[in-house]
């Protein structure tokens, strides 16, 4: 069994945590606790949000206690009911993460301060950055937001001091290890290094949600003329 803990989030909800870090063995965990929710969970059951190393389930306190008058409250079902379903689990039975090629045109404001801050050439921060796939570890901020991970350190870069006020949609950027795409145009404060002309978020489709929790996402860098054929915005 994997170590956890769970705690009352709020009075219609409890998280399972499982360790304070950002780690691809414990996210796995995350990931198979929300698919066992999916297949298998209990009236009054609404929905799970994961996050990096945790997940919220929330719940309907009124159809819970009409239906298992046995629990004293609606938390001590839904605890008892999350504890039993972590037990039959299979941890180290993990699936296979849906990869997402990106096309991303490395025009960002901030690519040559990251370049600069690590004493190396912007092709070698696009070479790095496309050099590997990314795991979505969780989905916020905005929506369709997806903070993936983890960036080599050799491009680790921290956050803007000053937040800007104004980020473009499908604007790439980095923040410490994390990297991540902007769907909608807002404030944020990472390092923009690029732009991908793919709609990360798109309010008209079924699924809005390009990345889900989970998934995998490899860069690919494209030139100028490549990134205006394929804008979506």
């Amino acid at each position: 069994m994997s170590s956890y803990t769970i705690s009352l989030l709020n009075e219609t909800a409890l998280l399972v945590s499982f360790q304070n870090s950002i780690d691809e063995i414990i996210n796995e965990k995350v990931i198979a606790l929300k698919q066992a929710f999916a297949k298998n969970n209990f009236k009054g059951y609404i929905e799970t949000v994961p996050a990096y190393a945790s997940l919220a389930i929330f719940y309907d306190v009124a159809i819970v206690k009409k239906n298992y008058t046995a629990a004293t409250t609606a938390f001590e079902f839904v605890k008892n009911f999350t504890d039993q379903l972590i037990s039959e689990i299979n941890f180290t039975n993990t699936s296979k993460s849906n990869l997402v090629a990106i096309p991303v045109y490395y025009n960002g404001e901030d690519l040559e301060y990251v370049a600069l801050l690590h004493n190396i050439s912007a092709e070698e921060v696009i070479s790095t950055h496309t050099s590997k796939p990314y795991r979505v570890f969780m989905i916020g901020f905005l929506p369709g937001f997806a903070y993936m991970g983890k960036v080599d350190e050799s491009i680790a870069t921290p956050r803007l001091a000053t937040p800007r006020t104004n980020v473009k949609a499908g604007s790439v950027g980095i923040a410490g290890f994390q990297t991540g795409i902007y769907p909608l145009q807002s404030p944020g404060g990472w390092q923009i290094i690029g732009q991908t002309p793919i709609k990360i978020f798109d309010a008209k489709k079924d699924n809005p949600c390009l990345l889900q929790a989970g998934d995998s996402v490899q860069f690919i860098s494209i030139n100028k003329d490549e990134f205006e054929k394929l804008n979506e915005y």
